[in-house]
């Protein structure tokens, strides 16, 4: 009886495992479980600069290139860095994966100080008080030719963190804060 009950318990845990597997999005866990070059394409809107980093070499994070990607994200209002959650550019390397896109990412807003995040607080109720935002674990995007709602749906597949829509704004957030959606 013991024999057939750990091979009872085997059996349920290796179709856990599977099941598990069977959940994720396939082409998202692929570009990440495969040991290759992670590259990321950007523009910030608001400065203008554009960006083209190799910030994962197949092995392991290139600190430099997450050096140039921080000061990408900074903010750009008090001209202040922040060390960027590398989880937060995994996350938008996954979701082009998922898009079937190269094209650049627009970005709109990386990290904000706290005094920044409190003045736009001032001036709009859609800016959280204990943003991601100022923890350097967010960012608000779009994609040239990539509909809003393709990129908001292929987020919410990742289930890697928040993910905001902002439509009339014409912006997507991401964050690798907890799994939640509004």
């Amino acid at each position: 009886m013991d024999k057939f009950d750990a091979n009872r318990r085997k059996l349920l845990a290796l179709g856990s495992v599977a099941l598990g597997a069977a959940l994720l999005p396939t082409q998202a866990f692929a570009t990440l479980s495969t040991p290759r070059p992670r590259v990321l394409t950007l523009n910030n809107l608001h400065t203008g600069e554009t960006l083209k980093a190799e910030f994962f070499d197949g092995k392991s994070y290139i600190q430099d290139e997450l050096a140039r990607l921080n000061h990408f994200f900074r903010d750009f209002r008090a001209n202040k860095v922040k060390a960027i959650d590398p989880g937060l550019f995994d996350q938008l390397y996954r979701l082009q994966g998922l898009l079937g896109t190269n094209k650049p990412v627009q970005l709109i807003s990386g990290y904000r100080s706290l005094n920044t995040n409190n003045e736009l607080r001032a001036h709009s109720s859609g800016v959280a008080k204990k943003s991601y935002h100022t923890k350097g674990q967010a960012m608000d995007f779009h994609i040239e030719g990539i509909s809003l709602s393709n990129i908001r749906k292929a987020a919410l597949s990742l289930r890697s963190g928040g993910v905001g829509y902002y439509p009339s704004s014409n912006f997507v957030h991401i964050d690798t804060g907890p799994v939640r959606h509004w």
